[in-house]
């Protein structure tokens, strides 16, 4: 088992009671139905006008794609717009043979009740007989409960006499449940009924799926979940936590083929891991310390999905001031590029003291004179000059604060890097354009080849604002202001130095940023201020 799983709790009456507070009613179920429209658990719509069915191939779903081959494949735009008749289970049904009469064709192509006065006048012939009955008056007629149904409901059914016998045949479910089921689109839907032996699995899967819903940034069809669930059927776990994902990965590639991850399967099932162990675990420092590997989203970092590793640390002397660092470093607004950059530092000084001619032992062994000896590995390391500094820089705030927190006494005082000890960098060229690329920049014509005006404002931000390309590519929508001569400045935000600036613009620059306004608002009316235009 990984050293990562290890500190998950193992599943038990604990993870099945905030299952079942955890998920709600409406994902509860046997059978998922989205509601309409849900984009986030959809594909689109098939090609087809009027067809409900979610795309396959070509953007067809599969019965009209099946039906495009048997065709010789025509041109996709001929056969759009003469596709044959429609989807089974939405083509209009029979009707009763008499006219006006609009209850469903139960026997012979009469309903029920005509063909009861049928069989009392002595089956005459019924061509005949039909012509000389009067049209039926509409007077009032409940309609069959289905949306795309237009028959007559039977007696005090909700559902016409055709649906009324399936909801017969699929065992009388809820009335409202099997309308969903019937109004659901194809193949839009998410069947945990493999999983009724395993409640825990079914509960934990239904919260994956809540959890993609919440949080709105993944598209999540059935065809990536149907085959997880299925996976998780046939395996001998009674919960995800019970395997670690290693595990569950190797099950996979077994069952389903090392190569066969087609739609997110696999990816969904990762997710579901990790939304479990979040669940298990909880969230913040006080549950995160003690593991080591730090998921940084339950530290409340939800823009990332990083994690710090210092299971790669050998030395539990060692790790444990290094979770302590990177700890505070990222209290004190460090960055997690920073933080990350701090533990490859320390795992490979921990390397080198579990060489065995280093063989340290504790803080204490750590003196000058093993320091001297990593900057001689660090000199044959190929490394650029650049990573091997920052390596240096970062081993030597970490030893800063060992001794400035008190966090292990013995530490020596030698142990300390000093400016000569930093290789000497490398000489760079100019960064700047020269001089002439920049006046060919800068003239209009060359501006106007950019293929969209997007970039052509990025670019003359870039030039006349002194922004970086990530700052430019992330102004916000309403970024213009005025001081109160009326002048126009630039408002962005410094992402390096994580605070808002201004810059003055010229007339230009800010007709260019008001034309690019006016095209978002074209685009999305409702966006305004909340929108965040990319160059």
């Amino acid at each position: 088992m990984s050293e990562s799983f290890s500190a998950v709790p193992l599943p038990g009456p604990g993870l099945l009671g905030k299952l079942m507070a955890a998920v709600r009613p409406e994902f509860r179920v046997d059978v998922f139905i989205p509601a309409q429209g849900e984009l986030i658990f959809g594909l689109g719509s098939c090609l087809v006008p009027g067809c409900p069915r979610q795309p396959r191939t070509r953007r067809l779903c599969r019965g009209h794609y099946y039906r495009w081959q048997r065709r010789g494949g025509p041109d996709m735009e001929a056969f759009i717009a003469d596709p044959g008749p429609g989807p089974v289970g939405r083509t209009e049904l029979t009707a009763c043979a008499i006219a006006g009469c609009r209850y469903g064709a139960a026997r012979q192509g009469l309903c029920v009740r005509h063909h009861g006065f049928w069989e009392r006048a002595g089956e005459p012939e019924k061509k005949n007989w039909i012509a000389g009955l009067p049209a039926v008056a509409d007077s009032g007629h409940r309609v069959c409960r289905l949306s795309f149904c237009t028959l007559w409901a039977q007696g005090k059914s909700p559902f016409c006499h055709n649906h009324k016998s399936r909801w017969y045949a699929v065992g009388s479910p809820d009335i409202e449940e099997f309308t969903r089921r019937c109004e659901a689109a194809g193949d839009d839907r998410f069947d945990f009924r493999p999983l009724e032996a395993k409640r825990q699995l079914k509960l934990e899967l239904q919260y994956a799926l809540q959890c993609r819903h919440d949080e709105r940034q993944v598209n999540t069809h059935s065809q990536a979940v149907a085959p997880v669930i299925r996976l998780a059927a046939s395996g001998s776990a009674g919960s995800l936590l019970e395997w670690p994902m290693e595990q569950w990965s190797e099950f996979f590639a077994s069952v389903r083929g090392a190569s066969h991850d087609q739609n997110g399967q696999l990816a969904f099932l990762r997710y579901a891991h990790e939304h479990l162990e979040d669940l298990a675990c909880g969230s913040g420092w006080e549950t995160e310390f003690p593991r080591d590997v730090w998921v940084l989203r339950r530290l409340g970092m939800e823009e990332t999905g990083a994690r710090l590793r210092f299971d790669r640390i050998a030395q539990p002397w060692l790790r444990e001031p290094a979770k302590r660092f990177v700890r505070w470093r990222l209290s004190i607004g460090r960055s997690v590029n920073q933080a990350v950059v701090d533990i490859l530092a320390l795992n490979r000084f921990s390397g080198f003291l579990a060489d065995l001619h280093v063989a340290a032992s504790d803080l204490a062994a750590v003196d000058r004179k093993v320091l001297e000896r990593y900057l001689a590995d660090l000199a044959t390391d190929p490394r650029s000059t650049r990573t091997r500094s920052r390596d240096i820089s970062s081993l030597n705030a970490f030893f800063h604060a060992v001794r400035r927190h008190g966090w292990d006494e013995t530490l020596p005082a030698s142990a300390a890097y000093y400016p000569d000890d930093f290789p000497r960098p490398d000489k760079r060229l100019p960064r700047a354009l020269a001089e002439q690329v920049m006046a060919q920049v800068e003239q209009p014509a060359n501006l106007d080849r950019w293929h969209n005006p997007e970039g052509r404002l990025v670019t003359l931000v870039l030039m006349r604002c002194g922004l970086r390309v990530g700052d430019a590519c992330n102004i916000a929508f309403d970024c213009i202001v005025r001081d109160t001569d009326g002048a126009a400045y630039l408002r962005y935000l410094n992402r390096k130095m994580k605070r808002e600036a201004l810059v003055p613009i010229d007339e230009e620059v800010e007709g260019e940023i008001t034309a690019q306004q006016r095209r978002v608002l074209q685009r999305w009316p409702a966006v305004g201020g909340c929108s965040r235009p990319r160059g």
